[in-house]
């Protein structure tokens, strides 16, 4: 859940959401768009330089969800919001009627959703996608 203590802060420009700032103290930590932090804490210009450098194209990559029992699932970010996170099941960009498999997970993202660790070029058919 979003607190209300943070502070959006948006792209110059088109004012695209980065992130948010919150305090900590008598100073602030940088929250990237999944919740998580950037930065210990900093001056409030340092956490908002953190989420420009961090901008938004990370959303777009490979992550991988480890399930409930324990298989690692590779996935594609659908929504980030501070309600929730939503995932779905890597598909290599399928067209057709092919089913999505989606997760709904709370914000904060939970340490379930890591970056991709394997090959992103490599399909392993024995469990990850």
């Amino acid at each position: 859940m979003l607190d209300e203590t943070w502070v959006e802060h948006r792209r110059s420009g088109d004012r695209e959401l980065l992130g948010w700032v919150r305090p900590s103290g008598d100073d602030f930590v940088a929250v990237d768009r999944l919740g998580r932090d950037v930065t210990d804490a900093v001056g409030w210009t340092d956490a908002e330089d953190a989420l420009e450098e961090r901008g938004l194209g990370w959303l777009a990559d490979l992550w991988q969800l480890t399930l409930d029992d324990g298989r690692v699932e590779r996935v594609r970010l659908v929504e980030v919001s501070p309600r929730r996170v939503v995932v779905k099941a890597d598909d290599m960009n399928a067209v057709g009627d092919t089913p999505t498999v989606t997760y709904e997970l709370p914000f904060p993202a939970p340490a379930s959703l890591a970056p991709f660790a394997g090959d992103p070029y490599t399909v392993d058919p024995g469990g990850s996608r």
